[in-house]
């Protein structure tokens, strides 16, 4: 018994870094279903304790506690149960006869069929508490396998989903690739808890400009707005709460090395970043970046703009299929009509 049980599910504990507790507790639970189908009587309850020491198996029959005994198999006067533990009261299950502790082939397989399950359930209860309060954090995973619908990634001692809603389209995963993610959501599932990470969300850039610029970290730098096309373009719109701090530069880093290593792990998705501000006018003049903006008309009912460019800067203005005007537009919430200095004038009496 000690060298089937202990030493394999010691190796078991290892393998899954379960707590020896859990252990101990899978092992007795099995002992229990081992027992109760090779040598008792149905319906009796036994008790099994496990000495983690020494490895030796104490199996008793036991008995409930009753005022009045109708099933003697089953239960027990409390005159009589005090004769096996002095302080025992009614409604207890009492330890009254110890059993030999063996088990028959058959009844050892169901022991290790519960063993393996209760590890299972620990695992999976373990990888709840972990991740229970997690939502929003970025994480390194690396991937285990991919298909048509999903990537499967493994994340800790737990497995994430990255399904293909969440992915970047232009993105090509790899077995053994490692990629930060969001962990979107957590659900608990029959199979265990269920891992949603994302590479798409807007919150892994917000995230993914916190780890890599202090300023952001500290509260010096606020992320005010993002608008996101991902694996295309992004538009961040930042704000300095520290008098003397430069919202921009912070982000873009010496020699654009800061934003480099985000977009590089976004595996060169195209980041604007752009100073935000309270009068819409600038706001959106700056959104337009890198187009030049000479001057925007706004239309407060229906929070409408028509933002007026050079003509030889109307394409970058609007983009490659209307991105840039697009993404100006979401960064703001303004929407946003782009026209040329000489479509205006010719409109102008």
């Amino acid at each position: 018994m000690k060298s089937d049980f202990l030493i394999a599910l010691t190796q078991l504990a290892a393998e899954r870094n379960l707590p020896r507790d859990i252990v101990l507790s899978a092992i007795e639970a099995a002992l229990v279903s081992a027992f109760r189908k090779d040598s008792i009587e149905t319906g009796q309850e036994i008790s099994v304790k496990l000495d983690p020491g020494t490895g030796d198996v104490s199996v008793y029959l036991l008995k409930k506690v009753v005022d009045e005994v109708e099933n003697d198999l089953l239960e027990i006067t409390l005159k009589d149960a005090k004769k096996y533990k002095a302080d025992i009261e009614v409604g207890e299950n009492v330890a009254y006869e110890k059993l030999p502790a063996s088990a028959g082939r058959i009844a050892a397989q169901t022991a290790k069929q519960v063993v393996l399950q209760r590890l299972r359930e620990a695992e999976r209860e373990l990888v709840y508490e972990e991740y229970a309060d997690k939502e929003g954090e970025v994480y390194t995973v690396s991937v285990q396998r991919v298909d048509s619908k999903q990537a499967v990634c493994e994340l800790g001692r737990a497995e994430a989903i990255l399904p293909l809603s969440e992915q970047i389209q232009n993105e090509r995963y790899r077995v053994g690739q490692k990629m930060k993610v969001l962990l979107k959501s957590m659900e608990r599932s029959v199979k265990g808890p269920e891992l949603i990470i994302s590479r798409a969300d807007d919150d892994l850039l917000r995230r993914l400009f916190e780890m890599e610029v202090p300023e952001i970290y500290n509260g010096s730098v606020e992320i005010k707005a993002i608008a996101r096309e991902p694996g295309a373009r992004s538009k961040v719109a930042v704000y300095a709460n520290q008098e003397g701090v430069d919202p921009v530069g912070s982000c873009v880093g010496l020699r654009g090395i800061r934003i480099q290593n985000i977009v590089n792990e976004l595996h060169g998705e195209k980041i604007d970043v752009v100073q935000w501000d309270e009068n819409p006018i600038v706001f959106i003049s700056q959104a337009l970046s890198p187009s030049q903006v000479l001057r925007v008309d706004l239309v407060q009912a229906d929070l409408s703009a028509t933002a007026v460019v050079p003509e030889n800067t109307l394409s970058l203005a609007i983009g490659k299929e209307g991105q840039n005007a697009r993404l100006a537009a979401k960064l703001t919430g303004w929407k946003v009509d782009i026209k040329s200095d000489t479509e205006m004038a010719g409109k102008e009496p």
